[in-house]
């Protein structure tokens, strides 16, 4: 018995430093004094909160809403950007003037010409209206990059506006794209580019993202010399996946903007951070990461973070910990109950093999259930979710039980097959179960980054969790006699390639690519070992 509850408290005592060193805040002093802590220029702000959604046309935004939150912006910023004026976005420059805010006014244009005249006319009448609260209209935004307008109507349209309005006219897109359409700043007021590192083709990671801003703040102004240069949009989001070496988190999105905001205030240039708040409804358009570029949350609409003070990435760590304590407790329980009174007979690998199982459960069913409260979106996010969810848990606990009972990785068969064939015992049922549940999510998440993979997430936590016991399984016990089964073996193989293509198109750079990868290899060389009946 000494060995085993040795173990137990070998497994606990490493799940509790763990989520002490991964909630550990990370130090953020040296951006404080050089970014200070005067307000924000500017700040990109959107109204919609929760299941609001602009691309449903009947949502109106009521003005309640939009006082709420422009008396918690007010403290932190002197400016806002708007992107439109539907929806009830119109309402903004009256209460912003109330709250003593100016707003850099947006005018949305598409390829839907009777909307840009509706737009067109109801900015023009709104900066008329309000010209010591507007302090300038960005006609457009990336309509050029969506490829909804041709640089010759865009201009059109800016020197429309300019003739029409008392306040100064830009237009807003990536860098690049002024760089190949360079008249346009003839026709401009001033330039507005935007620079987003974690979008960029080849991504920048979080550490060089501030100054990879100031170079091309610095490329744009020796192409356009002695023009004033916005940067209309800079920041980095606070959830997501990873691309490449560019690590959406809490603490890279206040490295990002401390970093830029301070070498702003060196450099002598201006910039709008995006975003105010969470806009959840992104996600439809751009995954996980849409939702999170706000410096403060959808629904509680508070700061993520405080200027020069240190971020935590896992700020709800000790709750982490304690669920991950309270799996290790349950995989020993499990063990310890399906071994019955043979359990001191048991090898001690079977021991070690249950405190690894226990282990990996406790590190990563805390940081699963982080990231699929996160990432589950509409009702077949939250069903996978659920899914990730109970192998998560359930798998290294069912593993447990089936490790100490000498048990092999449980065939497909035993959960699907004909009444005859399906497993009798409850045990090793709920195995083949589990084992086929965690093969379906796996090859649903390998194929998905395969064949659309710009906006999917990497599912490592949950899947490793429920993987690592089934693996044990498998090495635990020889493969034995039998037929591999041909399910299995079809899963295995797709598998495999999945994780070459995934790890190829991610790069190594991407930790979490290729910790997801590596958990897909582990479960194709645990299904290749699985037998069917007679070796079953």
């Amino acid at each position: 018995m000494r060995l085993p509850l040795s173990l137990l408290v070998i497994a606990a005592a490493l799940v509790a430093a763990f989520w002490w060193w991964l909630g550990w805040p990370v130090p953020m002093a040296s951006f404080a004094q050089a970014a200070g802590d005067r307000k924000l220029e500017c700040v990109s702000y959107s109204p919609f909160r929760g299941a609001q959604n602009p691309l449903d046309q009947s949502i109106r935004v009521e003005p309640w809403q939009i006082e709420e939150d422009l008396a918690r912006l007010a403290p932190v910023t002197k400016c806002i950007r708007t992107y439109s004026i539907q929806h009830g976005l119109d309402q903004i420059p009256a209460i912003a003037e109330r709250h003593g805010l100016k707003v850099l006014q947006g005018l949305w244009l598409s390829s839907h010409r009777e909307k840009n005249r509706a737009e067109i006319d109801g900015t023009v009448a709104l900066a008329k209206r309000f010209p010591q609260v507007i302090t300038g209209i960005v006609v457009g935004n990336e309509v050029l990059l969506r490829g909804e307008l041709s640089a010759v109507d865009l201009g059109a349209i800016i020197r429309e506006v300019k003739a029409a309005v008392p306040v100064p006219v830009t237009y807003a897109d990536v860098w690049e794209f002024w760089l190949r359409n360079r008249d346009l700043a003839n026709v401009a007021d001033f330039i507005t580019i935007h620079i987003l590192p974690y979008w960029e083709d080849i991504p920048i990671p979080a550490a060089e993202a501030g100054a990879h801003v100031e170079s091309i703040v610095r490329r744009v102004a020796a192409v356009f010399p002695g023009r004033d240069i916005l940067v209309g949009e800079v920041g980095w989001p606070s959830a997501g996946r990873m691309r490449e070496s560019a690590l959406p988190s809490l603490s890279n999105q206040a490295l990002v903007v401390q970093d830029v905001l301070a070498r702003a205030g060196r450099g002598g240039f201006r910039v709008n951070v995006i975003e105010a708040f969470d806009q959840p409804w992104k996600r439809i358009l751009e995954g996980t990461v849409g939702g999170h570029w706000g410096l403060l949350t959808d629904a509680g609409r508070t700061p993520k973070f405080v200027v020069g003070e240190p971020v935590s990435d896992h700020p709800d760590w000790p709750r982490q910990a304690g669920l991950g304590l309270a799996v290790v407790l349950a995989v020993f329980a499990a063990a310890f109950v399906s071994a019955g009174a043979g359990r001191s007979k048991l090898a001690p690998v079977v021991w070690v093999a249950v405190a690894v199982d226990a282990l990996a459960a406790g590190m990563l069913t805390g940081w699963a259930a982080e990231k699929i409260m996160v990432e589950s979106l509409g009702w077949g996010g939250v069903f996978r979710g659920t899914a990730l969810a109970v192998t998560a848990i359930a798998a290294p606990i069912i593993g447990a039980a089936l490790m100490v009972r000498g048990a092999r990785p449980p065939a497909f068969v035993l959960a699907l097959g004909a009444r005859q064939d399906r497993a009798a015992d409850p045990l090793v049922a709920a195995g083949a179960w589990l084992l086929v549940l965690v093969a379906v999510l796996a090859v649903q998440t390998a194929l998905g980054l395969v064949f659309d993979p710009r906006y999917r997430d990497f599912p490592f936590a949950a899947l490793t969790a429920g993987t690592v016991p089934f693996l044990l399984l498998a090495v635990l016990q020889p493969a034995g006699p039998g037929l591999r089964g041909p399910a299995e073996t079809a899963i295995a193989v797709v598998l495999g390639l999945s994780a070459v293509f995934i790890v190829f198109n991610e790069t190594p750079a991407n930790w979490q690519a290729v910790w997801l990868t590596v958990c897909l290899v582990a479960l194709a060389v645990t299904l290749r070992r699985v037998r069917v009946a007679p070796g079953s």
